[in-house]
């Protein structure tokens, strides 16, 4: 199907870099969040980075001013029913994204896809919770999604080949690039990565190493642009735990057991940049300053 209108629920730091991409491709995006703030804080930073793209020429100010035309909002979950694709980029939680679904179904058109951006929870399971689940699958951009290259697409059991090439299709409208992942606990990227960031995580835990060792071995040993550490902060911890847990529950497998210094900074509220303080207490002037 010819994919025009696309819903997006959440304009969090996922849901307002896709509505950015889909925006600057050409389609029509509603965005909806339980919160005016959120949306208007979204379509500010939405508007900022399209700027810093005209200031580094990547784009014009004819395609941003299009772009943000193209840009709506509503606090009314219902009104995406009328949209050609959904895309779910609420908390990480599969409660909340179950009843999202469940509210929207009543007001989809037979066509509709729903998709989520989830980095670790079921696609199958969630399908299984809507009445389209041969229409349902993963799209699972990375952050920050302007920048980021790439999407997973994770089918469920159910899911039909004519919704993964639809999906496939507008991967490339984005001009972005789309790999295949089987529906197993966290997919490719998350599978390979968190194991690593938690690694990272029991060797500060067991003292081998402070914040700033580990980090600067990383990026100078392996040629990582960003530290473990330093990118748990830009992830944000309570995301990072909720995907270990995901593993460690779905695989049986203790090599996926969090970290307990993970799970004592997220019991702290210390998050990382969303909260100012993880890894790196970053409320001060200068540069970010280990907390350990």
């Amino acid at each position: 199907m010819a994919i025009e209108r696309v819903g997006i629920v959440g304009a969090g730091q996922m849901g307002n870099g896709i509505a950015h991409v889909f925006a600057l491709a050409g389609y029509d995006v509603l965005m909806t969040d339980v919160s005016q703030d959120a949306l208007d804080t979204a379509r500010a930073l939405i508007d900022r980075n399209l700027e810093r793209q005209v200031g580094r020429e990547l784009i014009t100010a004819a395609d941003k001013s299009a772009a943000m035309g193209r840009i709506t909002s509503t606090l009314t979950l219902t009104d995406l029913g009328p949209t050609d694709l959904i895309i779910e980029a609420a908390t990480e939680r599969e409660t909340i994204k179950a009843a999202i679904f469940e509210d929207l179904l009543p007001h989809l058109k037979p066509e509709t896809i729903l998709t989520s951006n989830t980095s670790s929870i079921s696609i199958t399971r969630l399908a299984a919770r809507t009445d389209r689940p041969e229409k349902f699958m993963g799209f699972h951009f990375m952050n920050p999604v302007p920048i980021m290259q790439l999407v997973e697409l994770i089918r469920g059991i159910a899911t039909d080949e004519d919704t993964f090439k639809t999906c496939q299709g507008v991967v490339e409208r984005l001009g972005k690039t789309s790999t295949a992942s089987e529906d197993f606990p966290a997919f490719i990227v998350n599978r390979i990565l968190m194991p690593m960031i938690n690694e990272a995580i029991y060797t500060l835990y067991e003292g081998v190493g402070s914040v700033k060792s580990i980090d600067t071995s990383l990026k100078l040993g392996a040629n990582h642009p960003m530290g473990p550490l330093e990118l748990a902060d830009f992830i944000g911890l309570d995301t990072c735990l909720a995907i270990m847990n995901v593993l460690h529950d779905g695989l049986a497998d203790t090599k996926y057991r969090p970290c307990p210094l993970l799970t004592k900074y997220v019991e702290a509220g210390w998050l990382g940049r969303k909260t100012q303080r993880g890894f790196y207490d970053y409320r001060g002037e200068g540069d970010p300053v280990p907390t350990r």
